[in-house]
């Protein structure tokens, strides 16, 4: 009986959630599954800009070793996005078409696929960390730096890998504001207890590794306790991971896109580290700053379009084409304003910003102000990259979706920061992830255009045949 009851709950639930994504306001539906999504991203990189903060007190090689392991965090966070993404790009339409068992099954093979995913990678790096280290732009001045923040965030890996996933669950279910409790109350610790670590315990910027550990084993607990109480529309447990080798092959065929983007982040910050070495510690630094400012501004747009994804899929699922069309025109709308306020907010204020970080290295200050004016200048058209990107990933559009992931970070800017500094010098290394924005857009574009003809044309089929089936019940 008790079974029966909860089974019913959690059909009443799916119910409410499907009419709701289903039936309200399209952006009203974005932005109450993006706000909670941007603010847990903000969050999540506002700890590691704040971490960045204190750590600057140890000096200039060690904010350089916080560029250097972030590279090893990015590749983590890939693992679980990779997976989530993979998961939710299905349990999303899974759930528009009210198959809510193949949902439950798939979401659990999620969890248990990212948390394998953590120890392998945790148990690999651990053993050829300084290594590692080194290939990703480590100078010989900042590798023991880095080693010490990186150990004890390897520790946590499968817990990082699973909290990102279990994220994705969430939003996919329109469960956002979930999950922006569990990453905020664990970026919240990070950020009270870091000093602590840091200077208190004296374990200079191994404490920064041990706060961020700490913070993500938090955040893994409170999300899957969210699960264990059954409170969603997706249950979780091991008897339903799938004994089937083709949930797993689609699991990393849908989350290839996310796996492209994050992984070419991760080595593009470690190709910029080693380019950036070359003219010494200050500009690893300098650029080390930026990107964690630059982190915080994409965190937002970003949280928006996630907030599109799962009313994307919900309602591909169900075939309301006319609503998906009006998903991809507000989610642009919204994140290209948004964006355009916060790149002119870091334009006018790019030396306010730059200068919170408290560098004494005058060369730090001026590098980190030429590289964030020139990224704030493109920041408007960055949008349709990510939008176009994550709309062909929810539908399961696994090749446009990975082509288009690779664009900013692999197919641009890679050539783009190998080539310029030989001839431009530091002013070339600036310069590469803008160039590579303003590449990547105008490819995108046309993706954009594409695919909302083909929306067009798929809801007008629609209220035709819903005409014609009207017209004929009334003869």
């Amino acid at each position: 009986m008790e079974a029966t009851e909860n089974d019913k709950t959690k059909r009443s639930a799916a119910d409410r959630t499907f009419e709701r994504m289903t039936t309200a306001s399209v952006a009203t539906l974005v932005l109450r599954l993006g706000v909670p999504t941007v603010l847990s991203m903000l969050v999540t990189a506002l700890y590691n800009t704040v971490s960045t903060f204190y750590v600057s007190y140890l000096g200039t090689s060690a904010v350089g070793a916080m560029g250097v392991a972030f590279a090893l965090q990015m590749v983590i966070q890939a693992l679980g996005i990779m997976v989530g993404q993979g998961c939710a790009s299905q349990t999303s339409r899974l759930l528009g078409a009210k198959e809510c068992a193949k949902a439950h099954e798939t979401a659990s093979s999620a969890l248990f696929t990212a948390l394998l995913l953590g120890v392998l990678f945790s148990v690999t790096s651990l053993f050829t960390l300084a290594s590692l280290l080194s290939v990703m732009g480590a100078t010989d001045t900042i590798l023991p730096y880095a080693v010490a923040y990186a150990k004890p965030v390897l520790y946590a890996a499968p817990f990082m890998a699973a909290a990102f996933t279990l994220n994705n669950i969430l939003r996919s279910e329109g469960m956002a504001f979930v999950g922006m409790i569990g990453l905020g109350i664990g970026g919240i610790l990070n950020m009270a207890v870091a000093p602590f670590f840091i200077f208190t315990l004296d374990l200079g910027i191994s404490g920064a590794g041990w706060a961020t550990a700490l913070s993500q084993t938090v955040s893994f607990s409170i999300l899957l306790s969210y699960f264990a109480g059954g409170w969603g529309s997706i249950r979780l447990s091991p008897l339903l991971v799938s004994k089937n080798l083709r949930t797993y092959g689609t699991l990393f065929r849908l989350g290839t896109p996310s796996l492209s983007r994050n992984i070419l982040g991760a080595v593009a910050a470690s190709v910029l580290n080693l380019m950036a070495g070359v003219y010494g510690d200050a500009a690893v630094a300098g650029m080390s700053i930026v990107g964690r400012v630059m982190m915080v501004t994409s965190a937002a747009m970003i949280g928006i379009g996630q907030g599109y994804q799962p009313v994307l899929g919900y309602n591909w699922g169900a075939k309301r084409f006319d609503r998906v069309l009006k998903a991809v025109d507000a989610t642009l709308a919204m994140s290209t304003a948004l964006m355009t306020v916060l790149g002119l907010l870091g334009f006018v204020f790019a030396e306010e910003v730059v200068a919170f970080f408290r560098t004494e290295d005058p060369a730090v200050v001026q590098i980190g102000v030429e590289a964030l004016l020139l990224q704030c200048l493109v920041a408007p058209i960055v949008p349709v990259s990510v939008v176009s990107n994550m709309t062909y990933q929810v539908l399961g559009r696994a090749g446009i979706a990975t082509f288009l992931a690779c664009l900013r970070q692999g197919i641009f800017f890679l050539p783009l920061i190998l080539i310029l500094p030989r001839f431009f010098g530091l002013t070339g290394i600036e310069t590469a992830q803008p160039l590579a924005e303003l590449l990547s857009f105008v490819v995108c574009i046309g993706f954009v255009v594409r695919f909302r003809r083909e929306a067009a044309h798929l809801a007008a089929d629609a209220g035709a045949k819903f005409h014609a089936r009207t017209t004929k019940a009334r003869e």
